[in-house]
């Protein structure tokens, strides 16, 4: 598994700068957003460094598939409403013109009821 040392979020994975842990397994780490747009907002990430989206192939299938799939269990452990009425929204901003300000794959959960902070 591959870390970059001076990347926030793999600082972050490897429990070198404190976070509100989410939900954690050998391969990803979710925490709660310091900055939240949402009632519930956390970050889900894998713990290799991957610098965005626009760097995945093939390799990491088994892991966004093992991302998407755990984003409806932790919306829900962490407060948002279920399906129909409830909901969440996922982001994930890819470059700079995506609007991503740290550069480690990471995906946002959102959610709760509205209006929210932003979005």
């Amino acid at each position: 598994m591959t870390h970059d040392p001076n990347c926030l979020f793999c600082k972050i994975a490897q429990g070198q700068i404190p976070s509100r842990k989410v939900y954690e397994d050998d391969q990803i780490y979710a925490f709660h957003d310091i900055h939240p747009w949402a009632p519930v907002h956390f970050l889900m990430i894998p713990k290799a460094h991957i610098a965005s989206l626009a760097q995945v192939d093939g390799q990491h299938e088994a892991l966004l598939g093992r991302m998407m799939t755990l984003v409806p269990k932790l919306a829900l452990q962490e407060g948002c409403n279920p399906y129909p009425e409830g909901g969440w929204r996922v982001v994930t901003n890819t470059g700079a013109e995506g609007g991503q300000e740290v550069h480690h794959l990471h995906i946002h959960v959102m959610g709760g009821p509205r209006p929210w902070f932003k979005g």
